[in-house]
C-alpha cells in the first residue's frame, strides 16, 4: 500500500471515483504519445522538420516526463496527491493548447513539454491514488490492470483521432482532446477526489532532482545531435559527459540524502530491480519502434495518416485486450512467467518485421504487429504490479514513480537512439542505391548531402523533376537497410529485457531497511518487510 495519510477516507462511492480519475489521468498522460507519433510525417511535411527536429518532438514530451516524475512524486506526498494530479491535468491542457497554435516546430516543442510536465504529474499519482484507495495488494493487482489497460486505450485511440484529423482538417488539431478532457477532469476531481498524503518529515529533494534532469536531458540531447551530426563533435561529447556526469551525482546525492527522491535501497529488491530494468529496455526498444514505424508508413509506403494509424491500432488494440487479461491471471501465472513470455514474443515479432519491403501487404504487416501487441500486453500490467508490490508498503508509491521514471528515461532514449542509428545507416547507404537507379553526378551528390543535412524526408519532400520517382525509390531503400538494423537492435533489447525479467525475478527476496522518511499512519506496524522478488 503506497503511504498516505488520508484526509478524508474514501468510501465506496469515493473510491470508485478515485479509480475513475486514476484511469482518466493515465489516459490524458498517454495520449499525445500515439496521436503524435504516426503524424510525424504529416508534421514534418507541415513545418519542414529535419530527421533530428522530428525526433525532439516526441522527446520534447518524454524528457520533461521522465526528468520531473520523481520529483511529482514527492511534491504529491508532501503537499497533496489531489493538487498534483490537477495540476498535472492543467499542464496537459495547456501544452495541448500550445501545440493547437503552433506555427513552427520549436513552439511546438514547447506544447509537448508541458504536456509531459502533465504526463509526469500524472503517472506516480494515479497510481499512487490507487494504492490508497486499495489497500489489499491482492485485489490492488486488479485495478492496476485497469490502469493499464487505460494506458493502452490512449495508445489505441490515438491513431483513431489522428487518422481522420489530419485527412480531413489541420494536423494542430490532433491536440483539440486533451483540453477538455482535462478540464473536466479537473472539475470533477476538486469534488469527488479525496486529497491523501505522506505524514510529516516528508521533504522535496531538490539536489537529486537537478542532478536527474541534468544526466536526463544531456544524455538524450547528446545521442540525437550525435545521430543528427557525428559523436565526435565537442558540443555531443561535452552533453554525453555531463550526461555521465549527472547520473553519477545523481547516485551520490540520494545516498546522502535523509529525504531522497529515489531511496536506491528500492534496488536490493530483486524484483523491484528487475521491473525496472526491464521497464527501461524494452520502452526504449518500443517507442523507439512506434518512432521508426510511423516514418515507415508515410515514408516508405506513402500511406495516408488514417492508413497508418489503423496497422498501429491492430498493435495497440491486442496490447490492449491481453493487458485486462494479464491483471486477473498475475495471481494465477506467475508475473515472471508472464513478463519474461511476453517479451519474447515481442522479440520474435520484431524479428519477424525484417523482411518489411517498400510493397508489403495490410495483412502480412498486419499479423506481426498484432503479434508484437500480445507480448506488450503481458508485459505492461505485471511489471507495474511487481515494481509496487516488491517493496515494503512505506515505499509503494516511490517505487511506482521510480518505475515509471526509468520507463520513460527509455521511452526519451528509443527515439533518439534508433533515430540515430536510422539515420546514419541510411546516408551511408543511398548513395549506393541512387547509383542502382541511375542517379549519380551532380543530382546524386545533391540529394545525398540533403539527407545528411536534414533527414530523408527532406528529400522525400524535393521536387527533382524526371529523377524524382528513382530518387524516392532510393531513398525508400535506404530507410529500409536503416530500419533493419534498429529492428535488429530493437528485439536484441527486448530480449536482453526478457533475460533480466527471467533471471532476477526468481532470485530470491531480500529484506529492504526501513525507510528514512517516516511511514504513514495507515503503514502498519513499520517493520521492515520482506520484498516479494
Amino acid at each position: 500500500m503506497t503511504s498516505t495519510t488520508a484526509v478524508s477516507g474514501p468510501g465506496s462511492d469515493r473510491r470508485a471515483a478515485t479509480l475513475l480519475m486514476a484511469c482518466l489521468g493515465v489516459f490524458v498522460a498517454y495520449l499525445p504519445i500515439t496521436t503524435v507519433s504516426v503524424s510525424l510525417p504529416a508534421i514534418q511535411q507541415a513545418l519542414d522538420a529535419s530527421t533530428s527536429q522530428l525526433a525532439w518532438v516526441q522527446d520534447a514530451f518524454v524528457l520533461p516526463m521522465a526528468a520531473f516524475i520523481l520529483t511529482a512524486g514527492v511534491v504529491g506526498e508532501v503537499h497533496g496527491r489531489k493538487k498534483v494530479f490537477q495540476a498535472g491535468l492543467l499542464f496537459s491542457a495547456a501544452g495541448a493548447a500550445v501545440a493547437l497554435c503552433a506555427q513552427s516546430v520549436q513552439v511546438l516543442w514547447v506544447g509537448q513539454a508541458l504536456a509531459g510536465l502533465g504526463a509526469a504529474a500524472l503517472l506516480p499519482t494515479t497510481l499512487a491514488l490507487i494504492s490508497h484507495a486499495v489497500p489489499d495488494v491482492r485485489e490492488r493487482g486488479k485495478y492496476i490492470g485497469l490502469w493499464a489497460m487505460s494506458l493502452m486505450a490512449a495508445l489505441t485511440l490515438g491513431p483513431l483521432i489522428a487518422g481522420p484529423v489530419i485527412d480531413h482538417v489541420d494536423w494542430r488539431w490532433i491536440y483539440a482532446l486533451p483540453v477538455p478532457l482535462s478540464l473536466v477532469s479537473m472539475a470533477v476531481a476538486t469534488s469527488r477526489l479525496p486529497e491523501s498524503r505522506a505524514a510529516a518529515g516528508r521533504r522535496l529533494d531538490w539536489p537529486g532532482q537537478i542532478s536527474a534532469m541534468v544526466a536526463v536531458t544531456a544524455l538524450v540531447y547528446g545521442v540525437i545531435e550525435g545521430g543528427a551530426g557525428s559523436f565526435t563533435e565537442p558540443v555531443v561529447l561535452c552533453a554525453l559527459a555531463i550526461g555521465v556526469l549527472g547520473g553519477v551525482a545523481f547516485v551520490l546525492v540520494e545516498r546522502r540524502s535523509t529525504s531522497p527522491m529515489l531511496d536506491l535501497r528500492l534496488f536490493r529488491s530483486p524484483g523491484f530491480t528487475a521491473a525496472t530494468l526491464v521497464a527501461m529496455i524494452s520502452f526504449l526498444a518500443l517507442i523507439g519502434f512506434f518512432f521508426l514505424l510511423s516514418l515507415y508508413f508515410g515514408l516508405v509506403q506513402q500511406l495516408d495518416t488514417l492508413e497508418a494509424g489503423l496497422r498501429i491500432m491492430l498493435m495497440t488494440g491486442a496490447s490492449l485486450v491481453v493487458g485486462g487479461l494479464a491483471g486477473r491471471l498475475m495471481h494465477r501465472i506467475a508475473p515472471r512467467t508472464l513478463i519474461t513470455g511476453g517479451l519474447l514474443v515481442v522479440t520474435a515479432a520484431l524479428f519477424s518485421l525484417l523482411t518489411l519491403d517498400v510493397d508489403t501487404s495490410f495483412v502480412s504487416v498486419g499479423w506481426r504487429l498484432v503479434v508484437l501487441g500480445l507480448g506488450m500486453g503481458c508485459v505492461i500490467t505485471p511489471m507495474t504490479a511487481v515494481a509496487v508490490g516488491s517493496v515494503p508498503p512505506p515505499l509503494a508509491g516511490m517505487a511506482a514513480a521510480g518505475n515509471n521514471a526509468f520507463r520513460q528515461v527509455g521511452g526519451a532514449l528509443g527515439p533518439a537512439v534508433l533515430g540515430a542509428l536510422l539515420t546514419t545507416k541510411a546516408v551511408d547507404t543511398l548513395p549506393g542505391h541512387l547509383a542502382g537507379t541511375g542517379v549519380d553526378g551532380t543530382v546524386g551528390r545533391r540529394v545525398v548531402e540533403s539527407a545528411r543535412a536534414d533527414g530523408l524526408g527532406a528529400v522525400a519532400g524535393a521536387d527533382l523533376g524526371a529523377d524524382t520517382g528513382r530518387v524516392m525509390g532510393a531513398v525508400g531503400e535506404a530507410f529500409l537497410d536503416g530500419m533493419r538494423l534498429c529492428l535488429t537492435v530493437a528485439g536484441s533489447l527486448t530480449l536482453l529485457a526478457a533475460l533480466v525479467a527471467l533471471i532476477l525475478m526468481r532470485t530470491p527476496s531480500r529484506r529492504i531497511p526501513q525507510p528514512v522518511r517516516p511511514a504513514d499512519q495507515h503503514s502498519g506496524s513499520g517493520q521492515p518487510v520482506r520484498a516479494a522478488g
